[in-house]
């Protein structure tokens, strides 16, 4: 999965040149805080970070999917379980994610939107933020873990 992600980075990189270093730093920053469980601060950097996020059919995918995980921290900021998103990627979005697979094999809708958020999120931000960059790279095995588990899915075994 190590190859998978980064053919997955090689493609970001063509959508994603370049932020900002503030803008970039807002993006790694919400990862970063809602992988540690800061999801108090993870809410405030995803609204910091679409705020600062220009209008564009990539970056429509991108707020979309600081979006979907600012959701998923207010939940558990409030202690509470996502169950059923109002929140997910439409079909033109879909463009952008690591994982898209056909509605049939998708077991848990809420917890697949996610994980392809984290994964979108953490991409961009590797390949923006210099200033994050070996923050981010000491996350790169959960990330390789997440996609392994949709390898089987993916007809990758």
């Amino acid at each position: 999965m190590e190859k998978f992600l980064d053919t997955y980075i090689g493609k970001m990189r063509g959508q994603y040149p370049g932020f900002p270093p503030e803008t970039a730093h807002e993006i790694a920053s919400a990862f970063i805080q809602f992988t540690f469980g800061l999801y108090e601060n993870a809410v405030r950097e995803c609204s910091h970070a679409i705020a600062l996020i220009p209008d564009s059919q990539s970056n429509a995918a991108l707020k979309k999917a600081l979006s979907i995980v600012r959701v998923h921290a207010e939940l558990r900021h409030n202690s509470q379980v996502a169950s059923d998103l109002s929140v997910g990627f439409t079909e033109p979005e879909r463009a952008y994610v690591a994982i898209d697979l056909p509605n049939d094999q998708i077991a848990d809708r809420t917890t697949f939107e996610l994980d392809n958020a984290i994964i979108f999120i953490y991409v961009v931000a590797l390949i923006t933020s210099l200033e994050d960059e070996e923050a981010l790279l000491e996350h790169r095995r959960s990330i390789v873990r997440m996609l392994t588990d949709y390898k089987k899915a993916l007809g990758l075994q």
